[in-house]
């Protein structure tokens, strides 16, 4: 089969091959596309028709890079993979779609060269804005973005200075909820699995924890910290193995996990080992994703407004796009969100400490 002329082909027909099947102007083409208000119906219908015999797709690239932006925000996330994300991108979807924009998300898999590259490639596509959970150095490219006037707002993560738009949760907080929980129904030994370095999120986390256990106790071993390879599934199974091989003695009777995913692994493990969960080990994890309360064992979870988040960072960002002027300068907000604990069966038996011989 010979390939098609090229002047068939829907992909190629220009503005100028559809004003010629017309017989009209470039500029009544243009007319009918933008403002077919200003073309009488019957020269609209002629053109229209033209528009559908030649299969005529506008480029609107090339009108978006005429224009300096496009009608596309852009989403970077730390791992698509985790629940957290995708519930934050349809908050993000929600308020862009009604705004008339649509969202590319983008993948950084907690990696900063990839964070880099993605931001190269929307900052060539004229993007009207970012919304990022950056990795745990603050990108250059970020700033670089900012200072060629495109706006940027980070999500679930505090700002550095007055000149950033940020949203973040109070993770000290959460990370005392769920410790406080724990201490105040018996454990005398805890775990936080997620490590302590890395995220900014985490290190909170982890500080709310060590808080609540010095309030409680002066011993220097009620604590205990582990750093899986990851912060999935898998790295939970991971932690809980590594807890049931720690000596009785030293071994903590429950757990607060960095996310629900971690959450999830630690409870796959524990119940493969035939440990009871709550009556021997009591799990906490954070984010509230949904497969929290549909796990075997209900999960108790640091609840994080997940499409909260998602929804007031895209509001945030068209206020950024939107900007000020001399007499009213554009002040960036910095909105720090409560978590709650939401306490379920995997964390509802009160802990009796074992009779020592």
């Amino acid at each position: 089969m010979s390939p098609r002329p090229a002047e068939e082909d829907p992909l190629t027909a220009s503005i100028r091959d559809v004003a010629g099947h017309a017989g009209v102007s470039v500029g009544t083409v243009s007319n009918v596309l933008n403002r077919p208000e200003a073309v009488s119906p019957a020269t609209r219908e002629r053109v229209q028709a033209a528009i559908a015999a030649l299969g005529f797709v506008r480029n609107e690239s090339a009108r978006h890079l005429r224009a300096g932006r496009s009608r596309v925000i852009g989403l970077i996330v730390l791992d698509i993979a985790n629940p957290f994300f995708t519930d934050l991108a349809r908050g993000v979807e929600e308020v862009a779609n009604a705004a008339g924009l649509a969202v590319i998300l983008c993948n950084s898999d907690g990696q900063p060269a990839k964070e880099a590259a993605h931001l190269e490639v929307l900052t060539e596509q004229r993007v009207q804005g970012v919304l990022i959970t950056p990795t745990p150095e603050l990108s250059a490219e970020i700033d670089t973005l900012r200072t060629r006037g495109t706006p940027v707002v980070l999500v679930d993560r505090r700002a550095n200075g007055p000149d950033q738009c940020a949203l973040a949760v109070d993770d000290v907080l959460g990370g005392r909820l769920a410790a406080d929980h724990l201490l105040e129904a018996g454990h005398e030994r805890i775990a936080f699995i997620g490590g302590t370095g890395g995220l900014p999120q985490l290190r909170e986390r982890y500080e709310g924890v060590v808080a609540a256990v010095r309030d409680h106790t002066a011993d220097q071993d009620a604590l205990t910290v582990l750093t899986p390879a990851g912060l999935t599934v898998a790295g939970g199974r991971e932690a809980a193995s590594r807890l049931l091989g720690l000596p009785a003695g030293r071994r903590p009777t429950a757990a607060i996990c960095a996310n629900d995913l971690l959450a999830l692994g630690v409870l796959q493990e524990m119940v493969r080992q035939g440990v009871r969960v709550p009556e021997e080990f009591a799990i906490v994890g954070y984010d509230d994703i949904d497969y929290a309360a549909a796990a075997a064992v209900p999960l108790t979870s640091v609840r994080k407004p997940r499409h909260e988040l998602g929804r007031r960072a895209a509001e945030l960002l068209l206020d950024e796009a939107a900007g000020g002027d001399g007499e009213h300068p554009h002040v960036h907000q910095q909105l720090v969100f409560s978590p709650e604990l939401v306490v379920r069966e995997s964390s509802t038996v009160r802990h009796r400490r074992a009779a020592t011989t």
